[in-house]
């Protein structure tokens, strides 16, 4: 069977006023009618220049297609017009880009986003449009989609803005979809929907698929072949399962190896060498915290609903759930970025909400803050010698200009980077360069406590590892506790002590690490467990995931009508009326 799609040896590189960048080098791959191809590697691997390569969407300039040919259905798309690509994009060939905010038109309603590629290729009528647009908002799991279909952007979920994506991509039915990491940036629960959701679609118009992602899980589960990239060449490539089970290049190995899994044990963790203060009370103490936002016209919304926990010195508490659950609020509420609606928090039996201003400033030299996205949380115009040296200026740590330049290259020493590095601008460096500039950042100020709000989303898998391992080396080198605040449960499993689940503003379960993953007792842990891609091509899907409906009242783990009851020490698990 001719491939319907094929890769001969292209080459991408990108010219600035000095230099030459090869993007893309000899690379060459195919793609069957049916079938489902993943291209993983880190970041700057190529993958998305290759798929923009293939739709013909790269600027030239600063771009140049310097050799090779994209032949689909045997026709080469470099010798296209641009009048003929665009004819081609949206109807023969789909792409699902990674961020849908960015992608979809923030003025426009999502019906008549939906609506326009349908009369332009498919020379619907409007009233067609509309009605195949609702249909399509249907097909991949919108509910009360009548009504949907006259909202914008901004009144969607990062997962739902996924999903008109895929319907957008999926309305004129093109023979190729190209997904240009469509699940990087959802939660785990609406990640598995995303790609179940795909697959279904998948199976009802027989369209290939070229997934590009990081995620070794997700291509476990959904490709049939798999091509690796590093520096611009594929260094392997071959089935899933050869991928898997007989990987042969080095990089690859690299990268299944990083990937955390579920039903690996956890490795034992060296104590902390150092410990500073009474250990017998807890470090930090939360007693039925809440942090409600008023939105104005009666409306509440309840971000953390009294909530209580401890956190031990020297110990990491992993917070895992969903988008929305109240994690990232628990953090700064904490740290008082927010004020809390009610509760108290105590340091060391101190309750940081009596503190004033002075008392408070001095309290964070001991608490300090790692953020989600290092480039957004690093002022772009100061150099990185600025940006740690802030931080020492204000709270008066250092005396002259010579101490304040041992001390930021000492702690750029600390976290794996080199006194070069502080003259640089936060541009200059790659994303886990700029995330140990984060955390360089924190240690300044030599905290014994820090929030560690989702450190790890925004990098590749090997990232992960390294980042994982450099706070686990700074935890037990200066015994520092961690909050360690995440969505990806496998990676929370292996670095924190305990974890707690959040669900709704409310604490579902908090357990030992170990004994949570192998003996959950909330429904919702159990999803959210169930949702985890495994990296295992011979591991079928558990279950089908939980799709969110109308239908399910915003409450489908039955939690608003439930009583709280300790079930044993240290778990708490919410029990149904009648159950």
């Amino acid at each position: 069977m001719n491939p319907l799609l094929k890769v001969n040896h292209l080459s991408v590189s990108f010219f600035s006023r000095d230099k030459e960048v090869e993007a893309v080098r000899d690379v060459s791959f195919e793609v069957r009618e049916g079938e489902t191809l993943g291209i993983v590697g880190e970041s700057g691997s190529g993958k998305s220049v290759t798929a923009r390569t293939i739709m013909r969407l790269l600027p030239s300039p600063p771009s140049m297609v310097k050799g090779g040919e994209v032949l689909f259905k045997g026709q080469n798309l470099a010798d296209k017009t641009d009048l003929e690509m665009e004819s081609i994009r949206g109807k023969d060939i789909g792409m699902i880009f990674q961020d849908p905010m960015s992608s979809l038109n923030p003025t426009m309603r999502i019906g008549a986003q939906i609506e326009e590629s349908l009369i332009k290729h498919r020379k619907l009528s409007k009233a067609e449009a509309r009605r195949e647009a609702i249909d399509m908002l249907k097909l991949v799991g919108i509910s009360n989609s009548e009504t949907r279909y006259h909202q914008y952007p901004h009144e969607f979920s990062g997962g739902m803005r996924q999903r008109v994506m895929i319907a957008i991509a999926l309305a004129c039915r093109p023979s190729l979809l190209i997904a240009d990491e469509p699940t990087t940036s959802l939660d785990v629960t609406i990640q598995a929907q995303i790609l179940h959701q795909m697959k279904e679609l998948q199976k009802q118009l027989g369209t290939s698929i070229i997934l590009i992602t990081h995620d070794l899980g997700v291509v476990a589960g959904m490709c049939d072949r798999v091509v690796v990239m590093k520096d611009g060449e594929i260094v392997e490539t071959g089935t899933t399962e050869q991928i898997f089970e007989r990987a042969q290049h080095p990089y690859t190995q690299k990268l299944l190896n990083a990937l955390p899994r579920l039903d690996e044990p956890k490795k034992p963790k060296a104590a902390p060498a150092v410990l500073r203060g009474e250990e017998e009370l807890p470090l930090l103490q939360v007693r039925s915290l809440r942090q409600h936002f008023d939105l104005g016209k009666g409306q509440v919304v309840k971000a953390v609903n009294d909530i209580s926990f401890d956190v031990r010195a020297g110990e990491t508490l992993g917070v895992v759930g969903e988008s929305g659950s109240g994690k990232s609020t628990t953090g700064r509420t904490i740290l008082r970025l927010h004020e809390a609606t009610g509760g108290e928090v105590l340091y060391r039996g101190i309750p940081l909400q009596q503190l004033n201003r002075s008392e408070l400033k001095k309290m964070r030299r001991h608490m300090g803050m790692i953020f989600q996205d290092p480039y957004a949380s690093l002022n772009p115009r100061l150099r990185i010698m600025d940006i740690i040296g802030e931080s020492l200026d204000v709270h008066g740590l250092v005396t002259g200009k010579r101490e304040r330049q041992r001390r930021v290259e000492e702690l750029l020493d600390m976290v794996g980077l080199n006194a070069s590095h502080a003259m640089r601008y936060p541009h200059e460096f790659s994303g886990g360069q700029r995330q140990r500039i984060g955390i360089a950042r924190t240690l300044a100020v030599e905290p014994e406590f820090i929030v560690c709000d989702e450190p790890l989303s925004a990098l590749d898998v090997s990232i992960q590892a390294q980042i994982v391992k450099l706070l686990e080396e700074l935890q037990q080198r200066l015994g520092l506790t961690y909050l360690f605040i995440a969505h990806d449960l496998s990676m929370v499993k292996h670095i924190s002590d305990r974890v707690a689940v959040m669900y709704k503003g409310k604490i579902v379960e908090l357990a030992e690490s170990e004994e949570l993953y192998e003996n959950p007792l909330h429904p919702y842990t159990k999803s959210l467990l169930a949702a985890i891609p495994v990296p295992d091509p011979r591991i079928e899907s558990r279950k089908k995931p939980f799709i969110h409906t109308e239908a399910s009242k915003a409450d489908p783990y039955g939690l608003e009508r439930s009583e709280f009851v300790e079930a044993k020490e240290g778990h708490w698990v919410a029990v149904a009326q009648g159950q």
